[in-house]
């Protein structure tokens, strides 16, 4: 099981997040992951995220992304975002995305990453919890609404 909470903390969740390409989301998401975790640097987390982009979309499809990256990080770490005006992620159903979990994940781990990337999936999957999330009134009801339905 998936311990979501563990790993997002409300300081890392946010609602209507206002940009407007996909460069600038991962530039938001590695500031506010280096915000909660100040040894990791903000611009290679960037870079990173980039990195990874290029190597295919992390776009799921149904407006939902999963960017992450590896990094010298001693745990894994997410970021959760809604984005005020959803972006082109270049998803496979060539839908924009509007809401994106961002993780780092230490070079040396690879079980639990896997873990948490299917949790986050099949959560995600299931339309109600879409329809949840795009709903929420705060950053505190996305979080929870995902913790609940993502393990």
């Amino acid at each position: 099981m998936v311990d979501l909470a563990s790993i997002l903390p409300i300081t890392c969740t946010a609602i209507d997040v206002d940009v407007h390409s996909r460069k600038r989301a991962l530039e938001w998401i590695s500031e506010r992951i280096c915000a909660e975790h100040p040894t990791l640097d903000a611009r290679d987390i960037y870079q990173s995220l980039q990195a990874r982009e290029r190597l295919g979309s992390t776009g799921l499809g149904e407006g939902i992304a999963i960017p992450h990256c590896r990094a010298d990080h001693g745990n894994i770490s997410a970021v959760f975002v809604r984005l005020r005006t959803p972006i082109d992620f270049d998803a496979p159903d060539e839908e924009p995305v509007d809401l994106l979990v961002g993780l780092v994940v230490p070079n040396a781990e690879t079980r639990e990453h896997l873990a948490v990337l299917a949790a986050l999936s099949l959560g995600f999957s299931d339309a109600s919890v879409q329809s949840q999330l795009r709903g929420a009134l705060t950053a505190d009801e996305m979080r929870d609404i995902l913790i609940g339905r993502c393990r």
